[in-house]
């Protein structure tokens, strides 16, 4: 088996692996390639204070096995922290924390990562071994291929940039923001944009607010108010594992249907408690007629000009059709992520044989990729299924379930190919 990226999806799987034993037993040799040099999760987006959406107890193992190792509460407990951490009352810790967890488990877990691996391209099928796929990776000292019978493409999330905007040094995704802020060519206006209307919109705002105290901060988005987030406990059911099935054996229609719904749970929407404390610094801001924070809704770029000093915006306001303009040092775009796809590492011929409708790809439950019969290795999807799997699938709620799904069906097939 050879898994494609090691964040926190293939990390849980790696996991999942070690604990039940069944691949090492059954003799399946495991290897992930990751192109990092090392593990990381999202640092450009360790914003002071900044906590996690997802509770702890949906960490990389709990859900699917409650004693285990890797979990949260046992990373607190080895680094001292239980106490403390039980007495915080909350949970939701620190995004810095659970970077902190995350790395900590990958250290320990006992897996053959290749980091500085970047894949580079799959074949679907081997000409000398019909049975097995090949992965080539790029390295610091050349190239190497990889055979697999089994691929786990864990496909993270690629960062999206609104049509007619271009990355530059002034104008970059809010994933990489801690990396991107220092880069930024000095200039006099003393101004920062922010597009987007979820959380990381509302997270970034407020932390450019704090951190220069003498710049203005101008919140530009498409809704007339920003929406709060629904973590109400029925709406959360929506994350369950036990909703997978649910979701799988629905219809496409129904499925559909529920996202529009549940959008609401995780897509362009806010904390209450960041909305109201953006509104709390505006209106003070207002009272004292000293104003920093600006909230511009239902407003849309219609234009962007770069120069050397800065970043000069044309905004229209949906309402009234009013058309403005907006000097800015900098242009920091929080329009969300787009799951990456397994074809592009695939050459047409191997694209067209796996199945994708209108909807994404074509999956069985056990997150396989169904393929024709002339792929004889298994492609799995730790992640990315949306439409067949649910709001959870590109997120951390389902990683240990999910993770324990795999690993079963791996078994089997070792099993199988034994026998």
């Amino acid at each position: 088996m050879i898994g494609i990226g090691f964040g926190p999806a293939n990390l849980g799987l790696a996991i999942a692996l070690e604990e039940s034993g069944a691949c090492v037993a059954g003799g399946m040799r495991t290897v992930f390639c990751e192109s990092k040099p090392a593990f990381g999760w999202h640092p450009g987006m360790m914003l002071p204070g900044a906590t996690m959406q997802v509770a702890f107890p949906k960490d990389l193992a709990t859900m699917r096995n409650p004693r285990s190792a890797y979990s949260f509460f046992n990373y607190l407990h080895c680094n001292g922290r239980m106490a403390d951490f039980i007495n915080h009352q909350t949970f939701f810790p620190s995004r810095q924390e659970f970077g902190d967890y995350l790395a900590w488990a990958a250290q320990r877990v006992d897996a053959d990562v290749r980091y500085g691996h970047r894949v580079t391209g799959v074949e679907l099928v081997d000409p000398d071994n019909p049975e097995q796929a090949l992965v080539h990776c790029e390295t610091a000292t050349g190239s190497t291929t990889i055979g697999a019978r089994n691929v786990i493409f864990a496909p993270g999330l690629n960062p999206r940039l609104p049509e007619g905007i271009t990355a530059s040094s002034r104008i970059f995704h809010n994933h990489q923001i801690l990396q991107w802020l220092p880069r930024v060519p000095s200039a006099p206006r003393g101004a920062f944009a922010v597009l987007g209307a979820g959380q990381s919109a509302a997270e970034v705002a407020g932390f450019l607010h704090s951190e220069y105290p003498t710049a203005e901060v101008h919140l530009i988005h498409q809704k007339f108010g920003m929406t709060p987030a629904d973590d109400s406990p029925f709406a959360n059911r929506v994350f369950d594992p036990a909703t997978v099935d649910r979701w799988y054996s629905a219809s496409p229609q129904v499925r559909a249907t529920m996202l529009a719904y549940h959008r609401g749970t995780n897509y362009s929407a806010v904390d209450i408690d960041l909305l109201e404390e953006l509104y709390r610094r505006e209106y003070q801001e207002k009272v004292a007629g000293r104003r920093r924070l600006f909230i511009h809704g239902a407003t849309t770029i219609a234009e962007v000009a770069e120069d050397a000093d800065g970043v000069q915006l044309t905004l229209r306001d949906e309402m009234s059709g009013e058309i403005t303009t907006l000097s800015t040092d900098a242009l920091v775009c929080a329009t969300g992520f787009r799951p990456h796809d397994i074809r592009s590492l695939l050459s047409p011929e191997d694209a067209a044989r796996c199945e994708y409708d209108e909807t994404g790809p074509v999956t069985s439950r056990d997150c396989r990729l169904l393929t024709d019969d002339s792929v004889g290795a298994t492609v799995y999807l730790n992640g990315g299924m949306e439409a067949t799997h649910g709001l959870s699938s590109t997120l951390l709620s389902t990683i240990a379930v999910r993770s324990g799904e795999i690993a079963e069906s791996l078994h089997a097939r070792v099993t199988a190919l034994a026998s």
